[in-house]
């Protein structure tokens, strides 16, 4: 069975697919939301490489967060769910899926 979720470069395809086919209904962040102020400790050299090369700090770490959110969330519901989908995995192959007999190939 082909596993999607642990391929090399799912991540990045899936994202990549999902922004495009979903659009605002992915987890972006949202640059209209009150800020909030705070310190970071950051490395010293990364810090002034990135203040040379004109990147944006704030909005930086907001994207990387975001992401970061989205993927424990993600991570998070596969766990809480892992047993169901076990559950609905041993049913398809016992059984196999409802559309089988329409497919064409």
């Amino acid at each position: 069975m082909l596993d999607l979720l642990n391929a090399p470069n799912y991540d990045n395809t899936h994202n990549r697919c999902a922004y495009a086919m979903l659009g605002p209904n992915v987890m972006q962040p949202d640059n209209a939301a009150p800020k909030k102020a705070t310190n970071l400790s950051i490395n010293r050299e990364l810090l002034a490489e990135a203040r040379s090369l004109n990147i944006n700090l704030s909005a930086t770490l907001e994207w990387a967060l975001t992401e970061k959110v989205r993927q424990e969330k993600r991570n998070r519901w596969r766990q809480d769910n892992r047993e169901a989908i076990e559950t609905c995995n041993e049913l398809a192959e016992q059984n196999g899926l409802f559309s089988d007999k329409h497919r064409v190939f």
